[in-house]
């Protein structure tokens, strides 16, 4: 059956600054029927999409004491559901597909140049294509599922995490011969080019929301995990010994855990 899709408008006369703003998110984020709120500062406006009526809402917003008042409320069409539901769906098909490629590319390249730098990324990246696949599938899903979606996108990169350290330990134990550097910086380079584009679209999507949050803080890591393995990649060739790919390795997923952290209080 055919969702009936609501969008309805408050006006808000104390909604000064995001400290109101957030306010505003934090007591309608729990709301089952909410799939997407938009809120205008300047014009004190409050948007949201939502299934069924707008009386628990309205209530919720009553109670923090700053003047809301219902200004509209329509029946809106499934095709005409937010904008910005399309282009953060948009967003996440794009660097869904530049990180499934990088993907691939490292880790055949990391077992090729047996970079544990190379290894560790790849492993990030393919995190990072499930992280937005999940975030696909939460795109106009209500409020409470996006925040699901942002807790266990978390979770599975702290199991990463855990599996990354234990391979660095076995290499640090004798296992492994030193890497080929220059694949290691060659690989790197367009890496961290392609992650600093993902990172682009994300930002230009300006979105709040906690699994569009989650997506970021997994492109930003990845930033600075490039930019590492290219200075590992370095340092290799010039000490001619694998520890500093394992050190880069390390680096890496320990990396990875702060960001699991991250995203899992996000999705509290």
């Amino acid at each position: 059956m055919k969702k009936v899709i609501h969008r309805t408008t408050y006006v808000v006369p104390k909604m000064d600054c995001p400290t109101e703003e957030q306010l505003i998110r934090m007591k309608l984020q729990d709301v089952q029927d909410v799939i997407s709120i938009t809120i205008d500062i300047p014009a004190r406006k409050v948007t949201i999409f939502h299934l069924g009526v707008h009386d628990e809402i309205t209530g919720l917003l009553n109670t923090l004491n700053l003047g809301a008042y219902l200004f509209a409320s329509e029946i809106t069409d499934d095709k005409t559901v937010p904008e910005v539901i399309q282009r953060q769906r948009k967003v996440l098909i794009q660097v869904l597909l530049i990180n499934l490629f990088f993907f691939f590319l490292e880790v055949v390249t990391g077992i090729m140049a047996g970079s544990m730098g190379l290894v560790a990324d790849s492993l990030d990246m393919l995190a990072d294509s499930i992280v937005y696949g999940l975030s696909l599938f939460a795109v106009g899903a209500h409020v409470s599922r996006k925040k699901t979606v942002a807790g266990i996108a978390g979770y599975f990169q702290g199991l990463l995490a855990i599996t990354g350290f234990v391979e660095v330990i076995r290499r640090f134990v004798g296992y492994g011969e030193n890497p080929d550097f220059k694949m290691m910086v060659i690989i790197s380079f367009f890496a961290l080019l392609g992650n600093i584009l993902c990172l682009y679209l994300l930002q230009r999507s300006k979105s709040s929301d906690a699994h569009m949050q989650a997506s970021m803080i997994f492109t930003s890591n990845d930033v600075i995990v490039n930019a590492g393995v290219i200075v590992a990649g370095f340092v290799v060739y010039i000490t001619s010994s694998r520890i500093p790919d394992l050190i880069i390795g390390a680096i890496v997923f320990a990396i990875v855990a702060m960001g699991a952290y991250r995203i899992i209080r996000l999705s509290r």
